[in-house]
C-alpha cells in the first residue's frame, strides 16, 4: 500500500468510491477540487493498493483548530489499519501545525467509526440533532492536542 497527497487527477475515482460509501451524503464532484485548491488550509491522502485508491482522507487547519473533513475505506479493505493510518497522519498533522484541537462529526448511527475515534482519544462534545440527510444526529467529537499550562 502507498499513502500520498491526493492530487488532482485522483478526484474522479475518489469520488466514484466517495458516491458508493455515502450515497445520501456524497460530496459534489467540484467540493474535492475546491478542497484541494486551499493549499494553506487543506491537506488531502490517498491510499493505493498498486491498482486503485482504496482509502483517502482530509484535513482542514484553521488555527487554533483542525478539522476531520472526511475519511473513507472501500469495505473490502477495512480492518487493516487503514483507517486508523489515516487518522494519525491527521492528528499529527493537525499537531505539527500547532493546531489546539481537532474536531470531527460521525453519523450517530456509525458505531465502528465512532470506535476509530474514541480507540485515539476523541470524545464525544455535542450533537448536532438531524445534521445528515436523513435526520441522523452527528456526534461532534474532539481530541484535544494542545493543553494550557
Amino acid at each position: 500500500m502507498e499513502t500520498r497527497a491526493m492530487v488532482p487527477a485522483d478526484v474522479p475515482e475518489v469520488w466514484e468510491l466517495e458516491k458508493e460509501l455515502f450515497p445520501t451524503d456524497a460530496w459534489p464532484l467540484e467540493m474535492f477540487y475546491d478542497e484541494l485548491a486551499q493549499h494553506d488550509t487543506r491537506t488531502y491522502w490517498v491510499v493505493s493498493d498498486g491498482t486503485r485508491i482504496i482509502a483517502y482522507a482530509g484535513m482542514m487547519c484553521v488555527l487554533p483548530l483542525a478539522d476531520v473533513q472526511t475519511i473513507a475505506v472501500r469495505p473490502e479493505a477495512e480492518g487493516r489499519g487503514i483507517g486508523s493510518h489515516l487518522l494519525r497522519l491527521m492528528i499529527t498533522g493537525a499537531s505539527n501545525a500547532n493546531a489546539t484541537d481537532l474536531l470531527l462529526e460521525v453519523r450517530e448511527d456509525n458505531p465502528r467509526a465512532q470506535g476509530l475515534y474514541a480507540r485515539h482519544g476523541f470524545e464525544a462534545i455535542h450533537r448536532r440533532k438531524g445534521y445528515y440527510r436523513e435526520g441522523v444526529d452527528a456526534i461532534i467529537m474532539r481530541k484535544v492536542l494542545i493543553t494550557a499550562t
